[in-house]
């Protein structure tokens, strides 16, 4: 279908590939995965004859229907279904032929073109086109609205729909996840599933990736290779890749010895919960597919504030809203080392409560409490929005802190990729990505007790994504988490609100109990499952237990580091004859720290089973 025979494609003097060849056939759905930079947008370009390689070439059939998603959508008076309609362009262009042919009275003409507007599914288009809107997130109510009336968000949705409407051998998707939420990500990745043709898919999203794609095509170094399988087979076959690399050894270990110990700690909840279990399977997949991003640009941790209060921050019987009460009788406490996901579609009020959270919306009703050392780290795309784009990366952190040398500030933005030059360039020349970025760089700086993130991942490569997984994975203070992204949700929480018709409860369940409800392959909707309320003695001991549990985490991670510093130094060449180091000493240090974090991890377990059940 698509044959690529030596292309080389240059963009200013930047070689984006090199001597390229293969080909995609017609039932090949892949992903094209890479840095930013690497060439995946002008590789469709090329494609669609919007640019001309420099050598080489791609063949193509002459009557190959493609159809490609534009980012920008001009706010119009046109109404929105019948925009949508329009990406069927061939129907148009016979309605106008009937039209015509009506006024002109030639019968015979209008019945041919009846019969060919038939033959094309004319008189569903509408249905289809609906059907397309809902899925996507749109009420009948706004089926007729101008596209004007909609913000830039939701008018890329409906130019989705009308990409989606287009009759297609092929179809290209640039980031198609930009300005979804989770319920309507589900609905296009069943969809996608569905479709016919072959598909060129550009995403930073790993789960949607790994429901849409049977191939990847990897953007690296001016090559394109092309990997059989979904994204997770991609990302294990790089691991094995990388890891004979000698180079990289102590990092990929330190890597593993993280997720192993995650691992460890959540394999005792696999025979209480659902939830517990697609918790370790995600980690366990994490610790596989390690050592697949030891060549990451990004390293970071996001520590928490020493101070803590307990708990950090408290709603009680809360009216939530702008002008009027969205949100009715919500109740949430937020403790130390609480990880909670926030489900529920678009609209049903997760910015609302988060907002009400921060101070940015009064409460109508009720009452909220905040904890004496509650320090709060916030982000939302107002923050990327909101970021001076006139002061560098540099100044940004240095207004945080004037005490910081100019060294230290380099050395911490360095682990968000920002180094050399980069560092003191104005932002206004910063893609969404970097700026998005930066804004996660001045919360972790601050060193915050709750994290409260909207949409983090936003504009982030896959690289830096599992940057934040990691960082999120090991801070120490509470999280309430709302994302689309459905690797980073399985990898960073515990458990999961979901807010329905205006309530907020727990859902017992997890993200693919979620996704069968969404798609109602799953019988009744769990959001209505009632939960028990805890008697003020046994609030008293979760308490307890949750601090005890912080403990015993804060000494365990300690104590895995020294391990790892010990191991380090034992597995040096000349570790037996070191004149700094007792090799002996090293070794009962090993044996001893060993022992310790076996019986911390003995003791987690006691815990955790004791605050289950309380």
């Amino acid at each position: 279908m698509l044959t690529f025979t030596n292309v080389t494609l240059r963009r200013s003097s930047k070689i984006l590939f090199e001597d390229v060849s293969f080909t995609i056939h017609k039932d090949q759905k892949v992903g094209l995965v890479g840095a930013n930079g690497a060439g995946k947008t002008s590789l469709f370009k090329l494609i669609l004859n919007e640019l001309e390689s420099d050598q080489g070439g791609v063949e193509k059939p002459e009557n190959l229907r493609i159809s490609h998603l534009a980012q920008e959508v001009a706010g119009t008076d046109e109404i929105a279904i019948d925009y949508v309609l329009g990406g069927d362009v061939e129907l148009e262009k016979i309605q106008k032929k009937i039209k015509e042919a009506e006024t002109n009275q030639e019968f015979e003409k209008v019945g041919n073109l009846y019969s060919e507007f038939d033959a094309m599914d004319g008189y569903s288009s509408k249905a289809r086109a609906e059907q397309l809107m809902v899925g996507l997130g749109f009420k009948e109510e706004e089926f007729n609205k101008s596209l004007r009336d909609f913000s830039g968000g939701w008018r890329v949705r409906l130019n989705l729909a009308r990409t989606l409407m287009k009759p297609s051998d092929i179809l290209l998707l640039d980031e198609p996840t930009n300005h979804l939420d989770l319920d309507a990500i589900l609905w296009l990745s069943n969809w996608i599933k569905s479709y016919q043709g072959a598909i060129l898919l550009i995403s930073h999203d790993r789960e949607f990736l790994d429901d849409c794609v049977n191939n990847i095509a990897y953007l690296y170094a001016k090559s394109i290779d092309l990997f059989t399988g979904n994204y997770s087979a991609f990302e294990i076959r790089k691991a094995a890749r990388l890891a004979e690399q000698e180079a990289n050894y102590n990092k990929q270990q330190r890597e593993i010895a993280h997720m192993q110990s995650f691992v460890r700690r959540f394999k005792a909840k696999a025979t209480k919960a659902k939830q517990a279990q697609s918790r370790v399977k995600a980690l366990e997949r994490m610790e596989i597919i390690a050592q697949a991003h030891v060549d990451s640009p990004f390293s970071f941790s996001i520590k928490s504030d020493e101070k803590i209060s307990n708990p950090l921050l408290v709603l009680e019987n809360a009216g939530l809203g702008y002008e009027s009460v969205i949100l009715k009788n919500i109740n949430l406490s937020l403790h130390p080392g609480d990880r909670f996901g926030l489900l529920g579609h678009n609209g049903a009020g997760k910015s609302t409560l988060i907002k009400s959270l921060i101070g940015e919306l009064k409460l109508i009703q009720g009452e909220k409490k905040s904890g004496t050392h509650l320090k709060m780290g916030y982000f939302s795309q107002h923050q990327v929005d909101d970021l001076d784009i006139n002061l560098s990366a540099f100044e940004h952190i240095k207004k945080l802190d004037s005490t910081k040398s100019e060294t230290e500030i380099r050395s911490f933005l360095g682990g968000f990729d920002f180094k050399n030059d980069k560092v003191k360039q104005p932002i206004n020349i910063f893609s969404g990505g970097e700026k998005a970025r930066l804004a996660l760089a001045k919360i972790a700086y601050l060193k915050p007790n709750l994290l409260l993130l909207d949409e983090p991942t936003n504009h982030l490569d896959i690289d830096m994504r599992h940057a934040l997984t990691i960082a999120l994975q090991s801070f120490e203070g509470a999280i309430l988490l709302i994302s689309h992204d459905r690797h980073l949700l399985a990898n960073s929480v515990d458990n999961f609100y979901l807010l329905h018709d205006g309530k907020l409860n727990e859902f017992q369940g997890d993200l693919e109990d979620y996704r069968n409800q969404i798609l109602k392959v799953g019988g009744e909707k769990k959001s209505k499952q009632k939960i028990t309320p805890k008697s003020e003695s046994d609030k008293e001991i979760s308490k307890s237990l949750k601090l005890d549990l912080q403990q015993n985490e804060k000494r365990s991670k300690r104590l895995i580091k020294k391990l790892l510093e010990t191991e380090e130094l034992l597995s040096l060449p000349d570790a037996f004859n070191s004149k700094e180091n007792d090799f002996h000493d090293l070794l009962r240090s090993q044996v001893e720290l060993k022992a310790e974090i076996q019986q911390t991890e003995d003791e987690w377990l006691e815990l955790t089973d004791k605050l289950e059940g309380s």
